[in-house]
């Protein structure tokens, strides 16, 4: 067995495609530029090019922004020559792990207490959809969130939410309130008129079930827009 802390097993001795790997048991993953913890879910490299270099490419789709790159596709990745579907499975899964890492820490507890702290944690997870979806937090009496579900996928200006699905839902889970919230990837956080209609639509349906629609939030890279903080609920 390798021995990593004797001299010969330096990091510039070790082949393109491992010093990532070598680099990060010496030194720490946080010793990594963006590149170079790419080049470890990529794993290896092509016939011409090493990991990091493919690395690089697949930063340089997303403008060497991390943000940006998150909001990429599978089918975007394998844009880049030698990130095939495996690559570029590896790097959407790690990428949406970061993202959920980022919703649990927006919201240290689990329990709904102002828009704010749910909008912080909605923003977290739909802002980087490029397409419009409908989502609903479901809480439980406590109002601590016992499920988060994406109802339904749109286009780029609308998606369709069903009360039927919605409500079944909140009974599967035995919710007692409900937050509604979709985005807006255009970035406008004010309600369109349909936006207003679905939300009154699915307040009315819920009081037969005593489940209260505590809120319907809005969200983009924006920021986020509460219904309830604007007196539309």
């Amino acid at each position: 067995m390798e021995n990593f802390n004797k001299p010969s097993t330096s990091i510039k001795n070790w082949s393109a495609d491992d010093q990532p790997r070598e680099k990060l048991l010496q030194k720490g993953a946080a010793s990594l530029s963006n590149s170079e913890l790419l080049a470890i879910l990529i794993n290896n490299g092509s016939r011409n090019k090493s990991a990091v270099d493919l690395a690089k490419e697949v930063l340089q789709l997303g403008s060497n922004n991390l943000n940006e790159l998150g909001k990429l596709s599978v089918k975007n990745l394998r844009q880049v020559h030698g990130i095939g579907l495996a690559k570029s499975i590896a790097i959407a899964a790690a990428l949406e792990l970061g993202r959920r890492r980022q919703a649990a820490a927006t919201l240290e507890k689990p329990v709904v207490k102002s828009s704010k702290d749910i909008a912080h944690y909605l923003v977290a997870l739909l802002k980087d959809f490029s397409y419009e979806v409908f989502a609903v937090l479901f809480l439980n009496q406590a109002n601590k969130i016992n499920h988060f579900e994406i109802i339904s996928r749109g286009g780029i200006t609308g998606t369709i939410a069903d009360p039927r699905i919605i409500l079944k839902k909140a009974l599967e889970e035995e919710a007692t309130a409900i937050v509604l919230s979709h985005n807006h990837p255009s970035g406008n956080l004010h309600p369109s008129k349909a936006d207003e209609e679905i939300t009154w639509k699915i307040v009315e349906a819920a009081r037969y079930f005593d489940i209260k629609v505590i809120d319907h939030i809005i969200v983009s890279e924006e920021g986020y827009y509460s219904f309830a903080d604007n007196g539309k609920l």
